[in-house]
């Protein structure tokens, strides 16, 4: 009855590491599939990065078939963390890498030493993983114990070093070709892939003047509830941008200009009035993000997502975590969603892109929570904006209301 346990128990084993190993390859052949169908950042080696990521999948591949032993004891807890841990950190850069190529801005899949750090290590749990499968099958289960460990090391540590030379030499290579390929020109700011863009926690700013769009969108349960798009422009304190908003709470055209003292306001549903410019001093987009959400208390803690293109433009990739309400106060448009109640429980991220001018040029946000403060009868619910601006420090006027509708309203 014993040997009948113990066998049922090594099978049970054997079919857990297998299914480890089984885990890993399927998440390398994700990999290895983005990055061949869908990863096209413009770079000269895009398919053979594609090809690179084969050879780890091919290993974790042959854990599969040679799983790590199920009958020794001394082997089952170590192999199976390995391959547990490796699968959970390569999950989180499976996901990045889907992002990266779904992304509308080029970017390296390695964008930052964090992120390499971390293909590294699964790259070495794979390698580790699949070597103890190999040299038990290989006549290592014959050896002492601690050559046995040491066969496994300088195995995993052969595979690992194959498969990270190679992914990491075509990632590398590949976005030292996109950089070296500057675009002409771009309204978002320098092209030289010299003037390199400042940290992420560096003194942000915004241009003098700059011609804006912004999005807004939302949705619950997966069910949309509606956008709202921006357009205007901005110099200095002087600002006018029209809306055409569209949500489950609010319809019609919107705006807002400021021109010195004199201020013009109009929601969904009202006509354009006369206010003082100290009401609409949230309204100015760019500005208004920079104050709000990018304060420097906040920006010690920014992850630095590295260099991208943006419309040929170098830009440095950076992302903060923030609560509803700020997302509030750097998109107060979001009223036209959740209108005054509060989101302070709501949690998100917002990434913004400083340019080769040491200027904020691009913006992108999310918050998600609770459904309840923007529609009933649902559980979660998410918003997101995006805000540009382009042109930046090129001449601009903005005109009182009184001569013409802002951004031709």
């Amino acid at each position: 009855m014993c040997a009948d346990r113990y066998a049922r128990l090594v099978i049970v084993r054997r079919f857990e590491l297998r299914l480890l190993a089984g885990i890993l390859a399927g998440l390398w052949a994700a990999t290895c599939i983005i990055l061949l169908g869908w990863y096209r950042p413009g770079g000269p080696l895009d398919l053979a990065l594609g090809l690179a990521a084969v050879v780890p999948a091919a290993i974790a591949a042959m854990a599969v078939a040679w799983p790590p032993p199920a009958g020794d004891g001394r082997v089952i807890p170590g192999a199976g963390w390995l391959g547990l841990l490796t699968a959970l950190v390569l999950a989180p850069l499976v996901a990045g890498v889907a992002g990266t190529a779904a992304g509308h801005q080029p970017q390296a899949i390695v964008p930052s030493p964090e992120i390499a750090y971390a293909w590294l290590v699964a790259l070495a749990g794979t390698g580790l993983f699949a070597a103890v499968g190999i040299v038990y099958r290989t006549g290592g289960a014959g050896l002492d114990r601690a050559r046995r460990l040491a066969a496994v090391g300088v195995l995993g540590a052969v595979l690992a070093a194959t498969s990270a030379g190679l992914l990491a030499g075509a990632a590398l290579a590949n976005a030292g070709g996109i950089a070296a390929e500057p675009a002409a020109a771009s309204r978002f700011g320098p092209t030289d892939p010299a003037a390199g863009p400042p940290a992420c926690d560096g003194a942000l700013r915004v241009g003098s003047t700059a011609t804006l769009s912004a999005r807004l969108s939302g949705e619950a349960d997966h069910a949309s509830l509606g956008e709202a798009v921006i357009a205007g422009e901005r110099s200095g304190d002087d600002i006018a941008w029209n809306a055409d908003v569209a949500t489950s709470a609010a319809a019609g055209p919107a705006g807002a200009a400021v021109v010195g003292p004199r201020g013009w306001w109009r929601e969904p549903g009202t006509d354009w009035a006369a206010v003082p410019s100290q009401r609409l001093a949230g309204e100015h987009l760019d500005a208004t993000v920079l104050a709000a959400a990018l304060v420097p208390d906040r920006l010690m803690a920014a992850e630095d997502r590295g260099l991208v293109r943006v419309d040929g433009a170098p830009a440095r990739h950076c992302r903060v975590a923030i609560d509803g309400e700020i997302f509030r106060a750097a998109f107060p448009q979001v009223r036209w969603f959740a209108g005054d109640r509060s989101l302070h429980r709501w949690r998100g991220e917002i990434d913004y892109y400083v340019f080769g001018d040491g200027q904020l040029g691009l913006f992108e946000a999310w918050v998600n929570g609770e459904a309840e403060p923007v529609t009933a009868g649902a559980i979660q619910a998410t918003i997101r904006a995006s805000l540009s601006a382009t042109d930046r420090d090129l001449p601009v006027t903005v005109r009182p209301l009184s001569v013409r509708p802002p951004v031709g309203g």
